[in-house]
């Protein structure tokens, strides 16, 4: 078959990124009435999460120097659920990968998955806190709030997540699933929240946003007592900021899918997909296929989200780490988000196999359209049958030429989405 030409194209989100993301923390947690409630010399346990934040080890060591000038003797513990195959030292490696370990925190990193009961909630679910985190004086809460891969609601991803979830490790997170499987996810992180800031062991929480960049726009100091609701106004917020692939397409590239870049491996709202396999369920540009191209280095092995793509290179099956894939899959309660889809050993023969699917005879009308992955969503590429559409956007800025994709001789991509020039481009 003849491959389309592609334009590349630099999508013009604005700009958000803080100027100096540490001196920002610093000032929001000065100014916040955390340290008030801690004694001089108290210990206080910072949680950090597995999800890939950006400048997250910069933000997480200016919180530790934080509590250092206010006297405490701050640490850090993975808050992540079952997240680095549910071991201690899965956990510990995730954050080290981040930056985040002792040497460069200036203070102990403390990871163990032994948990205390904190009590039952409304719902009757049972909720656990790290036991070092319980043993200590206090305890902040460091995440990105950002829209779930799973579910719509008025809180999804953020600091209410983190401690219904990520507090109560492979224990907690298997078990707050499992009921959110009837009850609903956003029940079960609004009443396990709930009971876990009603055990006086949350200090507050330090909110990050980021823009359509992925970089650091805001860092809001959230206290306890006003969480749920600043929570919900935050979520609107950075959703009204969110970066999506600009059209309808027929088919999707995508180059990689890993844990740093979505929970489920893909941004489920850009590829509009949902773990349990349906097919554009959300508002947004809807694609009729995913051809997902390999597993991003810092995966780790845990594939989750394949089963999303309906085509699949055979070299990311070879890297899938199947236990932390398992793991993963089967405590989120979505085993069809790592089912194995149709595989083939060229770039050419997935799109060849899956060209004739999408309902039209000329392979010319055919739209595709190809990113990196779902959070760098610029420059992208699209096919020239797409140029009348992408003229009419004056957000969109055509980057050369259409070209030829280039295959070797096994059929596979020459052609690289990001060139040098491409990244120059880009921010």
């Amino acid at each position: 078959m003849q491959l389309p030409r592609i334009i590349r194209v630099k999508q013009n989100f604005p700009d958000r990124r803080l100027k100096d993301v540490a001196a920002s923390v610093q000032a929001e947690l000065k100014a916040s009435p955390f340290a008030s409630r801690i004694k001089p010399g108290g210990r206080v346990a910072i949680g950090v999460g597995s999800r890939g934040i950006t400048n997250i080890a910069t933000i997480a060591k200016a919180a530790v120097d934080f509590w250092k000038s206010a006297g405490c003797q701050p640490f850090i513990f993975p808050a992540m659920g079952s997240h680095g195959a549910a071991t201690a030292e899965g956990q510990a490696d995730v954050l080290a990968h981040y930056g985040i370990h002792e040497a460069t925190m200036g203070c102990p990193v403390i990871s163990q998955l032994e948990v205390v009961s904190l009590g039952k909630d409304a719902n009757g679910i049972e909720a656990f806190l790290d036991k070092e985190a319980y043993n200590a004086d206090g305890v902040l809460l460091i995440g990105r709030v950002k829209w779930h891969t799973d579910f719509a609601g008025k809180i999804e991803s953020g600091l209410f997540k983190m401690m219904a979830i990520g507090l109560g490790k492979f224990a907690g997170a298997q078990r707050y699933h499992t009921y959110a499987y009837t009850k609903g996810l956003e029940n079960v992180i609004r009443s396990v929240g709930r009971q876990v800031l009603a055990s006086g062991k949350i200090l507050g929480g330090l909110a990050i946003l980021e823009d359509a960049y992925h970089n650091t726009a805001q860092v809001t100091a959230v206290p306890v007592d006003n969480m749920e609701t600043q929570e919900e106004e935050l979520l609107e917020l950075t959703k009204s900021w969110m970066a999506r692939v600009p059209f309808d397409l027929d088919i999707l590239v995508i180059d990689e899918i890993g844990k740093n870049i979505s929970g489920a491996g893909m941004d489920t709202k850009v590829a509009n997909r949902g773990v349990n396999g349906e097919y554009n369920p959300w508002p947004g540009p809807k694609f009729q296929r995913i051809y997902l191209r390999d597993l991003s280095s810092l995966s780790y092995g845990n594939a989750v989200g394949l089963g999303m793509a309906d085509v699949i290179h055979d070299r990311l099956l070879t890297k899938v780490n199947w236990t932390p894939t398992s793991i993963n899959s089967l405590t989120a309660s979505s085993p069809s988000a790592t089912k194995t889809p149709l595989h083939y050993g060229s770039d050419l023969t997935c799109l060849e196999k899956f060209w004739p699917t999408v309902g039209k005879l000329d392979p010319a009308d055919v739209t595709l359209g190809w990113i990196k992955n779902t959070l760098e969503l610029s420059p992208l590429a699209l096919s020239e049958n797409l140029l009348p559409q992408i003229k009419q956007r004056p957000d969109l800025e055509i980057l050369g030429d259409p070209e030829t994709i280039e295959l070797d001789a096994a059929g596979n991509f020459l052609t690289t989405l990001f060139e040098a020039h491409d990244l120059a481009h880009s921010h």
